[in-house]
Order: structure tokens, then C-alpha cells, then sequence
């Protein structure tokens, strides 16, 4: 099916994302729609882009879990269970080739699909029936140090494909916001569109003009960067947390003081990770360093975050307290767990501060944004921030400076991709929106 031909009667846009993922159908007429999954803890729409595994009764046996299903399962065993998230964040790395998971080899792509696959089933009436065309979102700039587009949309192709879709097309997810958006515009306008999900901030500028009583889109300009909520949060665990487990102490061998290996708080960069520790080299040095440190109290409070898997307690303390410091001036981080407790005032003006080198970097993506677009800022009419980091008050911030504050909107925060995909499906010419996987 071309993606110049008319519009199917039902249009699938799926925004896969770093933390969540969300599905969204549209009609020929009236608004998208999500997608809900009827969760233990109530029906959602947001479902998280996560996967667990564990092993059964006989020997080739797997029991495989999704979003909050898969939450739930690694947190009740977390020592028997492979606990999978923010995958997203590998996809366009051609340094990942596969991952071991119960003696089976899983590639991106066999993640992905085994992913989508539990999701639909989740779903359960809402994604019964598909039409045979889908509209998957995708960032501007992938996550990596050196993303490869191409392995990106390969790797998609694959997983979607075994969805039974017969055409998979691609938009930028900013763009998919900006179709959303576009339902509230009442006169032409240039738009620019912020995006800040879990792993990358993107961004597009797009003019809106009405002709005959139908909407034209115009893309004029994008750009992106691979930083977003996921560094904000590790620049909490870094600065508050990881000091008081052992990080910047010394300890003591033959006679010299010698500072504590820095390379042991890295893997907090993603709490998954941490139950990772517990069976390598390192953890052996680490629980040696209690005998030897200046401060072993420190150290033995990483131990037993380690030993007892306390990843998914300590993000959330670090979710709730992200939370409050967009609505609030200081909020007070309270971290209990075991024989662990940690509390402490903290300031948004000290968060801010910790996340300065991602915030200089998100503003130079809008910079980029704006140059591609042969635009100055005094140009743009309207501008859209969604995605869940687009709450931080520091990054609205960047848009309030450069920008007319009157024209800064926010809203729909984990909604507006999908449902601007779906939208964007009832468009008679994809092909100035769409790509393919090359």
C-alpha cells in the first residue's frame, strides 16, 4: 500500500519509547484514542517499556513479562529474574549485538518483537484488529555515543514486521507531537515542538497553514540530542545518593589511602543494572573494601543495596523527588530500605545545578533546531513541550528565555506522540512526513 493513496479507515501510531510506550488508533474522522491495559494497579495508557524473564519449571521453559507486569515479577524475585528496560537506548548501537537471557540469544530486534508482541497481548480487545499500516515514531538523534540510524530503523523493521504489518513507516516524534498540537491552532503558524522523553530531547519547527478548510504542515527544521529524564535522574543518584554509599571516600591498603573506585556507582546510571553486580568481580572488591575503608559504613550501605536489589526503591525516591521540585522550590528525599535511611532537604536551584552540562547541551539542540530552519527566535509563533522531562521547570526555563513566554505551551506530556501518529496516518500524502527503513 503507498503512503500517497487515500487513508485507510483506521490509523495505528505507536511511540515506542525509552521509558514508555503508548498506542494510539484513529478513525477517518474525530480525535485519536489510546490504547488502555487493564494493569494491577488500575488501567493505563502509559506502559512501560520494560521486560522480565524467568525461568520455569522445565528446562526450556520461560516465563516472559512486559511493563508493569514485568515490574512486578522482578521486584517479588529479583535474584531469578532478567529484568530488561530502556532497551531503546541500544538501538541504534551497532556495539550491541545480542544479550544472553536464559541460555537463548536475543538480539534488539528479538527484544523489540517479543516486547510489542506481550504489549498487544496486555491490550487484550483494544489492539485485537490492526490495519496492515503503522506510523512508529522515532527520535531525531538516537541514544549512543554513536548512534547509527540505519541499525536503528533495520533492527524496528524486523520486530515491526513480525507484528504482521505489511507497511511500517517512520515519523520524527516531535512531529507526531506537532500533529496533536495542530488541533488546537485556530490561525497559520510556525511551530516549534520539544519532545523530552526518557533518553533524548528532540526537536521540530513546523509552519501550519489553513487552506480551503484543511491544515497544510510544512516541515521547516529539526535537530536532537541524546540526553533527557533518564541523566537527569542519574545526576540525583550521583550527587545525593552515591556519597553517601561510599562515592569520594578512601579506604586504606599497605599502608597508602587510596580513593574508592568511582567505576563501582556507575551501573546506577539505570537500577536494572545493579542486580548485575552482585555476581561480578567487582562485588567481590567491594565487600573486601568494608574492612578496609576510612568509612565503612558507607561501603556497607552499598553492599546491602546491592545484596537486597534496592535499584527500583531508590528510583523511585528519585522519581518522587523530581516531582516535587517541579511544582515546589525545595522537597525533602527520603530513601528507606532495610537498615537504610536517607533523607535531605534539597533545593530546585541545587537540582538545576546538577543537571547544567544536559540543559546547555537540550539549548544548543534548539539552537540547531532554529539554524536548520533558517529562523530566529522571534519567529516562532507558538512553541509545544511534551514528554514527561518537559516538567522540569529548569527546561521550560530555556524556552521562557529565548522565547516569548506567552507562546510557551505544555501538555498531553506522555500522550501526544501516539495520538499525533494516528492523526498523522489521515493525511492523503505521507510522504512528506514518512520515511521507510533504508
Amino acid at each position: 500500500m503507498s503512503s500517497a493513496l487515500s487513508p485507510p479507515s483506521l490509523s495505528l501510531g505507536i511511540d515506542f519509547g525509552t521509558t514508555n510506550t503508548v498506542v494510539a488508533l484513529a478513525d477517518a474522522g474525530g480525535p485519536a484514542h489510546l490504547v488502555k491495559f487493564p494493569a494491577p494497579e488500575g488501567e493505563l495508557f502509559a506502559f512501560r517499556s520494560c521486560l522480565s524473564f524467568h525461568a520455569g519449571d522445565k528446562p526450556n521453559d520461560r516465563n516472559i513479562a512486559a511493563g508493569p507486569w514485568a515490574i512486578d515479577a522482578y521486584v517479588e524475585d529479583p535474584a531469578e529474574t532478567r529484568f530488561i528496560q530502556s532497551f531503546k537506548s541500544f538501538a541504534a548501537s551497532d556495539n550491541f549485538t545480542e544479550t544472553q537471557v536464559l541460555g537463548r540469544r536475543y538480539r534488539f530486534e528479538d527484544l523489540l518483537s517479543t516486547f510489542l508482541l506481550k504489549l498487544r497481548a496486555y491490550a487484550e480487545a483494544g489492539m485485537a484488529e490492526l490495519p496492515s499500516r503503522v506510523i512508529v515514531g522515532r527520535p531525531v538523534t538516537f541514544a549512543g555515543a554513536a548512534p547509527v540510524e540505519a541499525t536503528a530503523l533495520g533492527r524496528y523493521e524486523t520486530a515491526f514486521a513480525r507484528m504482521g504489518f505489511s507497511e511500517i513507516l517512520y515519523a520524527y516524534e516531535p512531529v507526531g507531537a506537532a500533529f496533536f498540537f495542530a488541533r488546537e491552532l485556530t490561525h497559520d503558524a510556525t511551530v516549534l515542538v520539544g519532545d523530552f522523553g526518557g533518553g533524548t530531547s528532540d526537536f521540530s519547527i513546523i509552519r501550519f497553514e489553513r487552506h480551503a478548510g484543511e491544515i497544510r504542515a510544512i516541515p521547516l527544521g529539526r535537530s536532537g540530542v541524546g540526553v533527557a529524564g533518564d541523566a537527569f535522574d542519574y545526576r540525583i543518584i550521583d550527587n545525593l545518593v552515591s556519597p553517601a554509599l561510599g562515592k569520594g571516600s578512601s579506604y586504606s591498603s599497605f599502608g597508602k589511602t587510596l580513593p574508592v573506585p568511582n567505576r563501582y556507582y556507575s551501573a546506577f546510571a539505570r537500577w536494572d543494572q545493579l542486580a548485575l553486580m552482585r555476581a561480578s568481580r567487582d562485588m567481590r572488591e567491594i565487600r573486601a573494601l568494608v574492612r578496609e575503608a576510612v568509612e565503612p559504613e558507607k561501603i556497607q550501605r552499598l553492599v546491602e543495596t546491592l545484596d537486597e536489589n534496592y535499584g527500583y526503591q531508590l528510583y523511585r525516591s528519585v522519581s518522587r523527588l523530581k516531582e516535587a521540585l517541579s511544582v515546589q522550590d525545595a522537597a525533602l528525599f527520603e530513601f528507606e530500605a532495610g537498615s537504610i535511611s536517607l533523607k535531605g532537604g534539597v533545593r530546585r536551584a541545587t537540582f538545576e545545578g546538577w543537571i547544567a552540562p544536559e540543559l546547555a547541551r537540550i539549548e544548543t539542540a534548539v539552537d540547531e533546531a532554529l539554524a536548520s530552519a533558517n529562523l530566529a527566535p522571534g519567529q516562532i509563533d507558538r512553541i509545544f513541550l511534551t514528554g514527561g522531562s518537559s516538567l522540569v521547570p529548569a527546561v521550560r526555563a530555556i524556552f521562557h528565555r529565548r522565547f516569548d513566554p506567552s507562546c510557551v505551551e505544555t501538555g498531553a506530556e506522555l500522550e501526544s506522540i501516539a495520538s499525533g501518529l494516528a492523526l498523522m496516518g489521515r493525511e492523503r500524502d505521507l510522504s512528506r512526513w514518512t520515511t521507510r527503513a533504508p
